[in-house]
């Protein structure tokens, strides 16, 4: 059977372009899979460098770090583009520590798996922009390789093992957010209304951290509104009913 997406490509094996050196694995992997013949890569528009062009269509490549685009997304839009971020989310993810010479020492499976509400994490920066119709989100859900390596007194948290890079293994779906309507889909279908942030997280099976910025993101682009307390937790209520599933995104 024919697969859904097309081919990764290892990341040796994408010919660089300007300002593409130092580029770090999983971007340029990532980069090299949404790319579609006649796509401009790295191509200049206004003041800027877009990863992708594609006829009236920018599309950049964010892995992590939305707050780092803000201004330039705010500007684009202003100056009426459509941008599309393309956001990889690691679904599974294996754990790689390698020596200080790149010589892998051990691989093992990351208990963690992510979610398409991890988008809210990053989101965070810029909820009020989900309103902008020129804004689209794409999530790509994949399994990738987190290289880490021991550097001491650095990332306490992990014993001193540090990220250095991911890697792309595999794509294994996709969901786009085309607007803050969008948003909504991502609430469980189970959610009691009104609903607080304890309940979201409670239905999400996910932390109260997670909740809340799903919730300050939500109020942001105008998907749900307050509504009252609860003791002294807000309430909410989504403000238009909307089915509540999650679909596959096509480009």
């Amino acid at each position: 059977m024919e697969s859904l997406f097309p081919t990764i490509v290892p990341v040796e094996d994408i010919s660089p372009h300007i300002g593409t050196l130092r580029e770090k694995p999983l971007h340029a992997s990532l980069k090299q899979w949404y790319s579609r013949p006649g796509d401009r890569i790295e191509a200049p528009v206004d003041r800027f460098v877009i990863d992708l062009v594609r006829d009236d269509l920018l599309i950049e490549v964010q892995t992590r770090g939305f707050s780092s685009m803000k201004q330039k997304l705010a500007d684009l839009l202003d100056l009426g583009h459509h941008v599309r971020i393309v956001h990889p989310i690691a679904s599974n993810r294996w754990i790689v520590k390698v020596d200080g010479t790149g010589e892998v020492l051990s691989r093992r499976r990351s208990p963690r798996h992510g979610d398409p509400t991890d988008l809210f994490a990053e989101l965070v920066s810029f909820p009020d922009l989900m309103t902008n119709p020129g804004l689209q989100i794409h999530l790509i859900l994949t399994q990738e390789d987190e290289y880490r390596r021991h550097t001491p007194n650095r990332s306490w948290r992990r014993k001193g093992w540090t990220v250095i890079e991911r890697r792309l293994i595999d794509v294994v779906d996709t969901m786009m957010i085309s607007g803050a309507e969008d948003l909504a889909q991502l609430l469980p279908a189970d959610l009691p209304e009104p609903f607080t942030t304890e309940d979201l997280a409670t239905a999400l099976g996910r932390t109260r951290r997670v909740a809340q910025q799903m919730a300050y993101c939500l109020r942001q682009s105008g998907v749900v509104t307050p509504v009252g307390k609860a003791g002294n937790a807000v309430q909410y209520r989504v403000k238009e009913p909307v089915k509540r599933v999650r679909s596959r995104a096509s480009d």
